[in-house]
């Protein structure tokens, strides 16, 4: 199983979170995912930079794949938009780039304005805006006139020898039953070996199945409990909330909802590597080819030292 790491956008600065990969890097991570947010979920988390500037700027400081965990091509910025700066990612990386993609929150694509659809409509528009950016890859000037999108004599030309690999994230059966169809691979955050299952059941095969899940280090795991509460109580949310809110504000009001005990289930909390082994794995045993950890609160470099003192070595030493 490839182990990788989580930069956390909604958390993070930019420079840290370019400290973050190479760090990253020397600790023995596989792989980078990195979140794409116009909003953190609360205001306590911070930041939002512009995913792509990182993008750009992690393909000039570390060598490791990098995987958008996700993006949403449908509303907040147009797929054929999109084409063009995955192409160029995909350049600027050398090959090692594959964009997630899933259809999205109200958190980040309401910002224009635009209606926020109903979730059949969204993986609609989901599945439209992967087959304009695959149009756009294959190269001469395409027109589109499809139900959700227009394009009119575009053309992407800086474009990589071969077009970055589309991972679908779905967590529904009619959403990963779309992921099967469409998707070079899939992405999820539950260890959960049913929703795997139907993927390669439905068309997904042996292509790559991708999973991540949150941490927060810290020297008890009481404090990290604390942690997790104060930054990210919006990961015990239940249902269809984390689509439909639309601000920080409303996900502030919904996690009063939510206890600090409820952080226990949610993240590894603490600095125990036995529990991170037992976290990964849990996604292993559930068919996922890569998980990538995230880190919350000040002591990322903690998490860092952990894994490569003790659980990156036991873990590959177990797999041999």
């Amino acid at each position: 199983m490839k182990i990788g790491y989580f930069l956390s956008t909604e958390e993070y600065p930019p420079e840290q979170l370019l400290a973050q990969a190479q760090a990253a890097e020397r600790a023995g991570f596989q792989a980078l995912w990195i979140s794409d947010h116009y909003h953190p979920w609360t205001d306590a988390q911070g930041q939002a930079p512009f995913v792509w500037s990182m993008i750009g700027a992690l393909s000039q400081t570390c060598r490791l794949p990098v995987t958008t965990a996700v993006t949403c091509p449908t509303v907040r910025i147009h797929p054929a938009v999109l084409a063009q700066a995955a192409a160029t990612s995909a350049v600027l990386h050398d090959g090692r780039f594959v964009l997630g993609v899933g259809s999205g929150e109200a958190l980040n694509e309401h910002i224009l304005g635009d209606h926020w659809p109903q979730a059949g409509v969204r993986l609609e528009m989901l599945e439209e805006a992967v087959e304009v950016m695959r149009k756009l890859w294959d190269g001469g000037f395409v027109n589109h006139y499809g139900k959700h999108y227009r394009v009119e004599h575009a053309r992407i030309y800086t474009l990589p020898e071969t077009p970055p690999p589309i991972y679908v994230s779905a967590f529904g059966p009619k959403a990963v039953e779309i992921a099967a169809r469409i998707g070079d691979g899939f992405v999820n955050t539950m260890p959960d070996a049913e929703l795997v299952g139907r993927f390669r059941d439905n068309g997904g095969g042996d292509k790559p199945c991708q999973a991540g899940f949150k941490a927060a280090y810290a020297p008890t795991v009481e404090e990290g409990m604390r942690l997790a509460y104060e930054r990210w109580p919006t990961e015990a949310i239940p249902g269809e909330l984390l689509q439909v809110l639309p601000s920080p504000r409303h996900f502030e009001q919904a996690a009063q909802l939510v206890d600090v005990e409820a952080m226990r289930e949610a993240f590894v909390c603490g600095n125990d590597a036995d529990a991170h082994l037992a976290k990964i794995d849990a996604y292993a045993k559930a068919g996922f080819d890569e998980v990538y950890v995230a880190n919350t609160g000040p002591d990322w470099q903690g998490l860092m030292d952990l894994y490569q003192r003790d659980v990156l070595p036991r873990r590959s030493a177990a797999a041999t």
